[in-house]
């Protein structure tokens, strides 16, 4: 997960048959006030581990119900808060775009549950190296 500072804090890889929200707890920190997520982490604030952490979440809401909205001015109100949720969410996807592209990590070899585990917390840990990189340079 991206942190507020654009690099990755805490990376979690499981099989493909885990739901994401099986190990979404274990990603949090702690310190977090709200959590943006995809339409994929809908019911998550309904779950035993988040209760009682007081944190809000803003879940997007599915694309077929985003598109089933009325012509309305609440319907266009619902649909601002959507592209909204989207743009905070869009900084979480940069990591991905820097890990597949730059360091060519697009697919996932069969080589065994801890042999893949290894390679994406080493990329994880390349991504905030380039990144904390980027950012004394451009200090200096």
């Amino acid at each position: 997960m991206v942190s507020v500072s654009g690099l990755i804090h805490s990376v979690e890889s499981t099989f493909a048959n885990v739901h994401d929200l099986t190990p979404a707890a274990e990603l949090l920190h702690g310190e977090e006030i709200v959590v943006c997520a995809d339409a994929g982490y809908q019911g998550i604030e309904k779950r035993p581990e988040m209760e009682g952490r007081g944190i809000g979440f803003r879940t997007a809401m599915r694309p077929g119900m985003r598109r089933a909205l009325p012509d309305t001015p609440e319907g266009r109100v619902d649909d601002l808060i959507e592209t909204a949720k989207a743009h905070f969410r869009a900084k979480v996807e940069h990591p991905f775009r820097v890990i597949k592209r730059q360091f060519g990590f697009q697919k996932t070899r069969l080589r065994g549950m801890l042999k893949n585990r290894c390679k994406v917390n080493v990329l994880a840990g390349l991504y905030n190296l380039v990144m904390a990189r980027h950012e004394l340079l451009c200090k200096t």
